[in-house]
């Protein structure tokens, strides 16, 4: 890439690993990037659930939990940094004509292409009574690349790269993610197989 080469922004985008991804924590996942700047990259894993559930992370914060379609629903590994942390994405609390002047949440982060990442108890609390957002993903931690590691990878084709999809996030099977992103770019995951046979 030559240096006067515009600088890539994936932010709003899939991160989907390659086959040869190896890495125990990256190998086989679609990352949903929150934020991609020169100064580096921010996202959340949408396809690695913990062994907790909805349900089980409210007990832990000691909040009540009313909405019935959450109590079983996954929470997800978002990536290594500040596992003991929980990262909301969600869907937009207001439309840009619509949106206050004050932001909703105490600490949100507004994605350009619809959504949004919360880091504040309060969108739990606002979940917990059902007023919160209706469709969102809970993670503990995050990943972040650095200056240049993001690139790096791309170019070393440790991933591939598809405008993200919110339905994917937000109503795909959990064990379908990873194939359904792949499908976003007209593949199947046999065609991506490190091992495929030769014609």
């Amino acid at each position: 890439m030559s240096s006067d080469s515009a600088p890539i922004n994936l932010t709003n985008h899939f991160l989907i690993a390659m086959p040869g991804l190896q890495d125990p924590l990256f190998g086989h996942s679609v990352v949903y990037l929150c934020e991609h700047s020169p100064r580096g990259a921010l996202g959340l894993v949408i396809n690695k659930p913990c062994d907790i559930d909805l349900k089980g992370l409210f007990d832990k914060v000691a909040l009540p939990l009313s909405r019935p379609d959450l109590q079983a629903a996954p929470v997800f590994f978002g990536g290594p940094v500040q596992t003991e942390r929980g990262f909301v994405l969600h869907e937009a609390t207001f439309a840009d004509d619509d949106r206050p002047e004050h932001p909703v949440y105490a600490s949100t982060m507004v994605i350009p292409g619809g959504l949004e990442m919360t880091t504040s108890r309060d969108v739990l609390e606002a979940i917990s009574t059902g007023s919160g957002p209706r469709k969102v993903l809970i993670s503990l931690g995050y990943s972040a690349w650095g200056e240049g590691q993001l690139e790096s990878e791309l170019g070393g084709n440790s991933w591939l790269t598809v405008a993200a999809d919110a339905r994917l996030i937000f109503d795909t099977p959990v064990p379908e993610r990873y194939a359904q992103a792949l499908k976003l770019l007209g593949l199947e995951p046999w065609m991506l197989a490190p091992d495929a046979g030769h014609a």
